[in-house]
């Protein structure tokens, strides 16, 4: 009997999936085979410093980026979702390159959590870029933030610093500002929007969960205080500031509490 795929190479062949629909087939059919027991716990495989991308949208620098509304007309809640789809898409490398790079520093919890975050990340792209087209346009027809993937570079090589960032800062964020974004899409008539963005909000506060549950975890391991050591690493590799309005009780509900966050808005 041949030897059964390895968690790396399945979540190499995700990270090196350019075209939308196929990163989503196979983001989904890692997270199905490793549930079903058909993945070894080997991490044989490297990760690549980026993942693939497709030729479409055209990736600008932050500062390149077109002004969008605020989801009033037409156009700017199709740029408004265009945007959050892109976000959705790199969330699929971020779950992935985690397990890959990381997962052998973690039990197997590890890579359970975070193959139930890559399919959830797969499938709120899906439902946007599906929503995408039933407005008359697609993912890549705008052009899309590049700084994204910065995080991932900046922390490849600390398992402490990728949770810290990743998930307890950027994802985090998201259960700051995605109920206002629900509502102007509710006051611009966009239930169906509103909707899946009310969906995925629900899924990113077990995403933060995860981020903070397993960094606590490593901070247990290496005998340091989980909070002082979030504030040290965001100081250290988070480029932006963690600034108000937070959305305390989606982020308590995650875990994240004011130990962590406060004092950095503090000073």
């Amino acid at each position: 009997m041949s030897e059964a795929r390895s968690v790396a190479a399945a979540v190499r062949a995700v990270l090196d999936a350019a075209e939308p629909t196929d990163k989503v087939m196979k983001a989904r059919a890692a997270a199905r085979d490793w549930r079903l027991g058909r993945l070894d716990f080997r991490f044989d495989v490297a990760m690549p410093e980026r993942p693939a991308r497709p030729c479409a949208p055209v990736l600008l620098p932050p500062n390149r980026m077109p002004k969008r509304g605020r989801g009033g007309s037409e156009r700017g809640r199709i740029a408004l979702i265009h945007a959050l789809a892109h976000i959705e898409f790199v969330a699929i490398d971020l779950a992935f390159d985690l397990i890959g790079r990381f997962g052998a520093q973690f039990p197997t919890g590890f890579t359970d959590d975070w193959m139930r975050v890559g399919a959830d990340e797969a499938m709120h792209f899906a439902l946007l870029d599906r929503r995408l087209r039933s407005l008359g346009s697609e993912y890549g027809a705008l052009p899309a933030h590049d700084g994204l993937w910065d995080a991932a570079t900046e922390t490849a090589y600390d398992a402490k610093a990728r949770l810290a960032i990743v998930p307890m800062v950027l994802e985090a964020r998201g259960l700051d500002v995605t109920p206002a974004t629900i509502e102007r899409f509710d006051a611009a008539g966009d239930s169906v929007t509103a909707k899946i963005l009310t969906r995925i909000v629900k899924d990113e506060v077990r995403h933060v969960r995860a981020g903070t549950e397993w960094f606590e975890s490593a901070c247990k391991a290496a005998g340091c205080t989980p909070e002082t050591t979030w504030q040290a690493l965001v100081r250290t590799h988070f480029r932006g500031a963690v600034k108000p309005p937070f959305n305390d009780s989606a982020r308590e509900s995650a875990g994240l509490t004011r130990d962590y966050y406060q004092a950095l808005v503090a000073g």
